[in-house]
């Protein structure tokens, strides 16, 4: 077998392969004799039939099945050969593939570039140093407060803060529109969950009164039979109601799952929970100054077949955040070009690590990772058994744990420097949206 390898541009090459003819014949004589064994002809007894009228009969199919497989495990042989580490798949361009010839064909694929890390003493990273404070627990407990709002029957007119129960009728050049009526809705005033016309009408209407209102819908809203229409809507205000913060009783330890409504034990869990929240933004901060950093120190030619399957990915988790199934909806790839090319970036880097260290998988990580991730469902037993049972599921769980202990390997090289902070810089706590 022939091969020769040109660079055609960058990390991409062009494979030529000429398998001999005598290896083609014998592949197809071959698969020609099991045929004949098995083969099922008009006048025949099965596996009675002669070699030359099978050949007659299927020579033809069962040389391009042929050619198709040699192919393919030539291309194996051929890189192997040549030592050539591809990033994807080839795009083969048949050159000879009549009957009786040489097969030759040609391999288009793109490469692995070659890692050579540089020494990491050189990267520094600054770790948060900071711990949960008794005051930073207070102010989650009165965040927790706002989440759990009493709410009391008024009298009075409708004032900001307040929820307010309203009928409402809504129309588009004079006709009532789908979805465009509705009874009993709850508004609170100040939390921008309607259309702002409508919120900002409603403050001093008490129970009965009515007002017609002229709002527009944004551009885009998410019905878009309505969006960027002007609409009409008739108001009537049901009910109004105060809200006020409740204590911090057993009562409201309890709406947050502690059984015996011990409000020493529900300050407990919640400095737990914000503890762990802190670890993780801690790790999160840590890991991206690592790659940015392995990512600057490491410049790398990335396959662009990579970059694209990394493309088509973030675009495909935008559409699943946006409740979008339509491909043609997906959003623009350019927007995600940047961010892929640093991720197959990150990714070689990391695998070059794990080789160059021959760090083997800790399955203890994989099942810390497992059980963090069934605890996301409602029913952790049954997802458990569903992760357990999916191959692709189980090993991007032992790929995140693979690099978890890469990223371990490199913080112990690298120099890390504590940074003074709070909790409320680490974690975006009490920030606006």
């Amino acid at each position: 077998m022939q091969v020769s390898v040109t660079t055609t541009k960058g990390l991409e090459r062009r494979l030529e392969v000429a398998v001999p003819g005598e290896r083609v014949a014998g592949e197809v004589d071959q698969r020609l004799k099991r045929l004949a064994r098995t083969a099922r002809l008009k006048g025949f007894r099965p596996g009675k039939v002669p070699y030359a009228v099978v050949r007659a009969q299927f020579g033809s199919q069962v040389h391009a099945e042929a050619i198709n497989d040699l192919m393919q495990s030539t291309f194996a042989e051929a890189v192997s050969q040549q030592r050539l580490r591809p990033a994807a798949g080839p795009r083969i361009e048949p050159i000879t593939v009549d009957p009786g010839s040489e097969l030759r064909y040609a391999a288009v694929f793109e490469v692995l570039p070659e890692v050579a890390l540089k020494p990491l003493e050189r990267i520094e990273i600054h770790k948060p140093d900071t711990s949960v404070t008794d005051e930073d627990v207070e102010a989650m407990l009165e965040t927790m407060r706002t989440q759990r709002p009493v709410h009391t029957e008024v009298s009075r007119a409708a004032q900001q803060g307040d929820r307010v129960s309203i009928d409402f009728e809504g129309r588009i050049d004079g006709e009532v529109f789908p979805g465009g009526t509705g009874q009993g809705l709850q508004v609170t005033i100040g939390a921008h969950r309607i259309l702002p016309e409508l919120e900002q009408a409603l403050p001093g209407l008490a129970v009965g009164e009515q007002r017609q209102v002229a709002a527009r819908f944004p551009d885009d809203y998410g019905a878009a039979a309505v969006a960027g229409k002007q609409a009409t809507f008739d108001l009537k205000v049901v009910k109004v109601e105060e809200s006020s913060l409740p204590p911090i009783d057993e009562e409201f330890a309890r709406a947050f799952g502690i059984q015996d409504g011990s409000v020493a034990e529900l300050r407990v869990e919640v400095r737990a929970s914000m503890e762990r929240e802190l670890a993780d933004a801690t790790r999160n901060r840590v890991r991206e100054q690592l790659f940015d950093a392995l990512v600057r120190e490491n410049p790398l030619e990335v396959p662009q077949s990579m970059v694209e399957e990394q493309i088509a990915e973030l675009q495909a988790q935008a559409m699943r955040r946006q409740g979008v199934r339509d491909p043609a909806q997906a959003p623009p790839r350019d927007s995600f070009e940047a961010g892929a090319r640093k991720r197959v970036a990150i990714g070689l880097l990391i695998g070059e690590i794990v080789r160059a260290q021959s760090l083997k998988l800790d399955r203890a990580r994989v099942e810390q990772r497992l059980d963090a991730a069934v605890l996301q469902y409602p029913d952790p037993q049954e997802a458990r058994r569903q992760f357990l049972a999916s191959r692709e599921a189980m090993g991007q769980l032992e790929s995140a744990a693979l690099e978890d202990q890469a990223v371990d390997w490199v913080l112990g090289q690298v120099r890390v420097i504590p940074q003074p902070t709070t909790f409320r810089a680490v974690t975006g706590f009490g920030q606006q949206a």
